[in-house]
């Protein structure tokens, strides 16, 4: 079975294998080379979810922006 690609992942799913990643290279029981490659693995994790952070922020400020310039729109009556 073939891992996604980091910016393929949901955002949980990303942040699980992550998690998982960090326990194994704590433990320090991986050989040197396994140990690379799951801190590679882990860069890309972070690198997907820092972008997958910084679009939903930018969502929110849009969202933000929009109800408060609904909310100061004049009211006018015909």
């Amino acid at each position: 079975m073939s891992r996604k690609k980091p910016e393929n992942l949901r955002f949980e799913e990303a942040l699980e294998e992550l998690e998982k990643l960090v326990a194994q290279l704590e433990q320090g029981d991986l050989p040197l080379d396994q140990a690379l490659k799951a801190y590679e693995r882990g860069v890309a994790l972070t690198h997907a979810c820092q972008q997958s952070l910084e679009k939903a922020e930018q969502k929110v400020r849009i969202l933000s922006q929009k109800s408060l310039d609904a909310d100061t729109e004049p009211f006018t009556t015909e």
